[in-house]
């Protein structure tokens, strides 16, 4: 079974979990709540914060966009409003370089994974949405940066792909089990598929948790899961 390193953080089931908090766009695009946020997850024990970097034209079409039944805006308008500039990014980053807690960033597409890469971006993690996007994955792989793969809405022979690729280029990895549905009922969640992706692929596997509670985690970390990532405010 292998183990993945972050930082000064290895990442396996023999080691307590590795806690991500996840600070998606619950800062509302306001840097102060961020560092706030890193701040507050420092002081519950989190070892990682993780952010979100969007670079709307590079990631999605922007004609005709489709609002979401459970927001007032589209998507591009709620990511234009909520999105940071690299420059705030590396000061976020700074911060948790200076209160000791990892920071860790998602990108949704190739401008953005390079541009996380030259302010010194440690790990990747990618959404689920990006798992089948192969040349962006790819992309990150290419890096040799540790890297965490979310595997909501796929399907078993995707996932092999995706691992198929990581392995291509030696990409130290772990996968997070992970059911797209926000917030996600506790009857769907799953959770011996992380047993079954552990021992299909041999690395640290963990979960990514829409649940409003935090008892999915336990049950996840008594089946094996090695990293817990929770939505955070």
């Amino acid at each position: 079974m292998k183990s993945l390193k972050i930082q000064k953080n290895t990442i396996s089931i023999k080691h307590n979990p590795y806690i991500i908090v996840e600070a998606c766009v619950n800062h509302q695009g306001d840097i102060k709540i961020a560092k706030k946020m890193i701040r507050a997850a420092k002081s519950l024990g989190a070892h990682c914060i993780k952010f979100q970097h969007h670079i709307v034209d590079e990631e999605m079409l922007t004609n005709n966009i489709p609002k979401s039944k459970n927001f007032d805006l589209t998507l591009e308008e709620v990511i234009e409003q909520t999105n940071f500039t690299l420059n705030q990014h590396k000061e976020l980053k700074q911060l948790c370089n200076q209160i000791g807690i990892n920071y860790l960033c998602t990108p949704f597409s190739i401008k953005a994974a390079d541009e996380l890469e030259s302010i010194g971006i440690k790990a990747f993690k990618t959404g689920s949405g990006e798992l089948t996007n192969f040349p962006f994955i790819q992309h990150l792989a290419k890096k040799g940066k540790p890297m965490i793969v979310s595997t909501g809405m796929s399907k078993k022979n995707e996932i092999k792909e995706t691992v198929r690729i990581l392995k291509k280029y030696s990409t130290p990895f772990a996968l997070m089990h992970c059911v797209s549905a926000y917030p996600c009922p506790y009857e769907i969640m799953n959770l011996n598929y992380i047993e079954e992706l552990i021992n299909d692929y041999k690395v640290p596997v963990g979960l990514s948790c829409h649940t409003p509670t935090i008892y999915n985690s336990f049950g996840a970390v008594s089946l094996g899961a090695s990293l817990i990532e929770k939505h955070f405010t």
